[in-house]
């Protein structure tokens, strides 16, 4: 279709070019006492021609003039080029793990001009895997004051810096900032605080940033579980000394963490340490119910009332379930012992040696001799525990 336009056109101009070559008519020129006469036509092509050769002049002009610019901007162009180029080198060092090619990469796209803040960013992770913390801080340095994506970055890599030198606070301070900076916590932020918060065991913060990353499904399930039990096992044993607040602080422990063993253990042994063995022996008991733990199921000895006789029936019942466990024979053990139950409580411990031998099972044994005025028995059983 094109060439079909180029040739009707052709046609046109040639049939223009007869009907002009045919025209009569004359231009005159006169300055006495001379006169020239020329044919229209030739006139016209006169002009034409000096129009042509007015137009390429005064573009040769226009050229000449901005050459100069023109020639800058070409250069410009060209280091721009380079130093794109050598930022995409350095971006793919990194991801490759060639850190020192990345951060010698990155420098090179800075000195040849290249303005972004991420070329700073990447000089500054790569300096931080190869532990050049001077260098580092220089390109987080300069990557300071640049936009607010280039900022988010820059504090981004900042607060991993931070964790990774196990600074936590330093570290909340620097999400704080990119905070401020109207930068709203996303899913990577979030992360980077509950690490924070982990480290300076700030479990009430764990625990609300947990909640936020499982309303965005940005943490898995399992994960979130084991996270959340460690909160609670810390919140815990920070209440250790005062009995009303572990009490107030079992209370507010999800049910589903309470039947969990080391939750319940720590619990237990808390209660029992502050002089609360009902409480530790009831905690035990419902968790147990619930999930039976050899090693759990060992703790229900530990803690002694003047009249052990209910927890003794309780552990008899969870004996006829379970024949052939170590720990709950030497919970039972225990409990005959400091009710004076001397046949029963050896009974116990002999059967709980016989399933599996263990130091602590010896240990009672050998006070259990002591109490029975039976001292060689009970160096015998001592060493052994040793």
């Amino acid at each position: 279709m094109r060439w079909l336009f180029w040739f009707l056109g052709l046609f046109a101009a040639a049939v223009a070019v007869m009907l002009v070559a045919r025209n009569p008519g004359y231009v005159q020129f006169v300055y006495p006492p001379y006169r020239l006469e020329v044919s229209l036509t030739f006139f016209a092509l006169i002009l034409l021609a000096a129009f042509g050769l007015g137009y390429i002049l005064l573009r040769l002009t226009f050229v000449t003039l901005n050459l100069p610019a023109y020639v800058r901007n070409f250069r410009a162009e060209r280091a721009a080029n380079k130093g794109r180029t050598a930022m995409i080198e350095a971006l793919r060092a990194y991801f490759e793990g060639r850190f020192a090619a990345a951060e010698k990469a990155a420098v090179r796209a800075m000195e040849l001009g290249e303005k972004s803040g991420l070329n700073s960013i990447v000089a500054a992770r790569a300096a931080h895997e190869l532990r050049q913390f001077d260098r580092r801080d220089a390109y987080l340095a300069d990557a300071e004051g640049k936009t607010v994506g280039e900022t988010t970055m820059r504090l981004m890599a900042k607060t991993e810096f931070l964790l990774d030198q196990k600074q936590p606070q330093s570290a909340l301070n620097s999400l704080k900032e990119l905070s401020d900076s109207g930068m709203h916590k996303h899913i990577g932020a979030l992360s980077l605080e509950l690490k924070a918060q982990q480290q300076a065991r700030n479990w009430d913060a764990v625990l609300e940033v947990m909640a936020q990353l499982e309303k965005r499904n940005a943490i898995d399930k399992a994960v979130a579980s084991q996270l959340r039990q460690q909160a609670w096992l810390e919140k815990l044993r920070s209440q250790a000394t005062d009995i009303n607040a572990l009490r107030s602080m079992w209370k507010s422990i999800p049910g589903e963490f309470k039947r969990r063993s080391k939750i319940a253990a720590a619990a237990a042994e808390s209660f029992s340490k502050l002089g609360d063995c009902k409480s530790a022996q009831q905690l035990l008991a419902e968790s147990l119910n619930a999930n039976w733990d050899s090693e759990l199921v060992a703790l229900y000895g530990e803690c002694h009332n003047e009249n052990n006789t209910a927890q003794i029936e309780q552990a008899e019942s969870w004996l006829k379930q379970h024949t052939d466990d170590p720990g709950l024979l030497l919970a039972l053990g225990k409990l005959c012992m400091h009710q004076q139950l001397w046949g029963k409580a050896q009974s116990y411990l002999d059967a709980s040696l016989s399933l599996e031998a263990s130091r602590e099972a010896y240990a009672t044994l050998g006070q259990l001799a002591e109490k029975m005025g039976k001292h060689e028995e009970a160096l015998v059983y001592f060493q052994k525990a040793m």
